[in-house]
């Protein structure tokens, strides 16, 4: 089995989990005998070519092959200018010449650039969809280049959605999309970014398969986009044990240390966790509270921590990666995810994988699958601070927590997640 892989991000350069993710998968499904061809937008060199063949779409110049024509290159990878096209007060005849005049200066302006090569910046900046909807066309170009080195394409969420699906009109192969996360959890159901969500309802309708990264997206994915449920098939997340070794740190404090780590933003709860904190240091003062991260609600948080007192027993790492995260779980007593909404959520397994007792909100793809994390609603600060508590005062509770903790995770691997992805790869190679 062959795949051509469609990801934004690959270790050693990650913001995030889909990268963590993604490179969990990659290693899984060559241990389960599938070669994948992994493009991403950016590549350095330095990424881990041993799993995977990695493509760097900065270095693929956008072209067609002689027998197709640029027009219908345009339309089958269903390129999307960025802007809109809905302007108000026009009758359908000035509405259609519009449109035909937009599509006529696409194919002008591609025509101008037919051979250049797109530098990519493989970030989340302020041209991002520009950045979607170029991925896409070079999606085309290097999916006809490889058309006989792979059997399926797999595309990993909504940046790489257009690719994927420009590599499927392109080449007949099969798609299967992967949603790590929905518009619906990075923002209120009533404030969702409308232009991604329409990336991923296209996206996912155009795909043979649709994977889900836990039961809770799976059943977003079906009742706020209206994928067929036929389609639509759960892989937990797992955790790579590769390389794990005990790290000894020298703590600077006697005190315990409680972590939250993760992006500073409103998905993630970070507002909880510190009023969480508050009330767990009116109980105890041998403790402090770690936010490792950043994120748009990084000054909101700050803010917030010195109107509650408590800035002397808290602590802001900034954005850690690599064998920082692995030294900061090394450093916790406690881990706390208190996620508003989380699709999946693959610290907690790192920090029980570091015999770290962990708290996560029951609105986690991970509650699903963790029976020896302590679950608690996201809002209920009560219950959070109650079960740091216990955690922090009660050594038996944390030993048991972290024991059993370790041995639940280790069994949670991506060779077994790989092999229910091959398994969904063949399901719709044979159809």
């Amino acid at each position: 089995m062959r795949v051509l892989m469609f990801g934004w991000e690959f270790p050693p350069h990650i913001a995030g989990g889909l990268g963590t993710a993604c490179y969990g998968i990659v290693k899984g499904l060559a241990y389960n005998g599938v070669d994948t061809i992994f493009v991403m937008p950016s590549a350095t060199g330095d990424e881990d070519s041993s799993v995977a063949r990695i493509v760097n779409a900065s270095d693929v110049p956008v072209t067609v092959r002689e027998d197709v024509d640029i027009e219908n290159f345009l339309d089958k990878i269903k390129f999307v200018h960025v802007g809109t096209n809905m302007v108000p007060y026009l009758d359908p005849e000035e509405f259609h010449d519009m449109v035909e005049e937009e599509r006529r200066r696409q194919v002008k302006d591609f025509r101008i650039q037919y051979g250049q090569k797109f530098k990519f910046s493989g970030k989340y900046g302020s041209n991002l969809m520009e950045e979607v909807a170029r991925y896409a066309m070079v999606g085309g170009t290097i999916a006809m280049q490889h058309k006989d080195e792979f059997d399926v394409i797999h595309a990993h969420d909504w940046l790489t959605y257009y690719a994927g699906v420009a590599a499927k009109e392109m080449t007949g192969k099969p798609l299967v999309v992967h949603m790590h996360a929905t518009s619906f959890d990075r923002g209120s159901a009533d404030n969702i970014d409308t232009r991604v969500y329409a990336i991923e309802k296209n996206g996912m309708e155009a795909a043979d398969k649709v994977i889900t990264v836990s039961d809770l997206t799976r059943n977003i994915v079906i009742s706020k986009y209206g994928i067929d449920p036929a389609k639509v098939v759960t892989v937990h997340n797992a955790v790579d044990f590769s390389g794990r070794d005990n790290l000894q740190v020298e703590r600077g404090v006697k005190d315990k240390v409680v972590t939250f780590l993760g992006r500073i933003t409103f998905q993630k709860g970070p507002e909880y966790f510190i009023e969480a904190a508050a009330k767990v240091l009116k109980r105890t003062s041998d403790v402090r509270f770690v936010m490792a991260g950043s994120g748009d609600m990084m000054n909101r948080a700050i803010r917030h921590v010195a109107r509650l007192g408590i800035s002397d027993r808290f602590h802001f790492t900034g954005f850690l990666r690599g064998t920082e995260v692995q030294k900061m779980f090394a450093l916790s007593d406690v881990y706390v995810m208190p996620s508003v909404s989380e699709p999946f959520g693959i610290s907690p397994l790192e920090a029980m994988r570091s015999n770290v007792p962990s708290v996560i909100s029951r609105q986690s793809g991970a509650a699903e699958v963790l029976r020896y994390a302590f679950k608690v609603d996201f809002w209920d600060v009560d219950a959070m601070a109650d079960q740091i508590y216990g955690l922090l005062q009660y050594p038996a509770l944390a030993h048991f927590a972290s024991e059993h903790g370790f041995e639940e995770v280790n069994a949670l691997k991506w060779n077994n997640a790989a092999a229910k992805i091959k398994e969904v790869y063949e399901s719709v190679v044979n159809k």
